[in-house]
């Protein structure tokens, strides 16, 4: 069994959650796999070695599990991008679209460096609202989201097209509902 389909097996499908219709690929069994979870690192290490990234962010919650361990071995600094009203001190926000109502994400004013290249990561890319708005955080500082990676990648909600023209890389996808 190669590595992709060792991460694939460790994904789990949970049908109907958090609503019916939706299927909801669990990366938790990612985790409790070291050697899954050792080779979604040791992949976004390679791609992030080869785009010269000044710093590593990651969306909260999930895209912190992989965003930190691979700041560490980079070197790099990591900055997080957190739910409205978890960050002390000053931030830059933005709000987006949720499918009913909005959701603020924030990061903090002093760890966004003028023309820092910074690669965001969340475990899952869905539509990209999220990784859109973390881009807009990252502009009002000067900075610029280089690309954004994932483990998983859901094509078929066009989050490519959402995100444009930053490029997006996942390590697996999975083309239906």
């Amino acid at each position: 069994m190669t590595e992709l389909e060792f991460l694939d097996k460790s994904i789990r499908r949970i049908p109907d959650f958090p609503k019916p219709g939706i299927l909801f690929y669990d990366i938790t069994g990612v985790l409790v796999e070291p050697k899954a979870f050792s080779y979604c690192l040791d992949v976004m290490e390679e791609w992030c070695k080869a785009i010269k990234a000044d710093a590593i962010s990651g969306i909260e919650s999930r895209g912190f599990l992989f965003a930190a361990p691979l700041a560490e071995r980079l070197g790099l600094p990591f900055i997080l991008i957190r739910k409205k009203g978890k960050l002390p001190g000053k931030t830059y926000t933005c709000k987006y679209a949720l499918e009913y109502g909005t959701a603020e994400i924030e990061a903090h004013v002093d760890d966004i460096k003028k023309d820092q290249r910074v690669v965001v990561i969340d475990d899952l890319i869905a539509t990209g609202g999220t990784l859109k708005a973390s881009r807009s955080i990252f502009e009002q500082g000067g900075a610029k989201v280089v690309e954004f990676l994932g483990v998983v990648g859901l094509p078929f909600l066009k989050y490519k097209e959402v995100l444009e023209p930053t490029p997006v890389r996942t390590i697996i996808e999975y083309d239906s509902e």
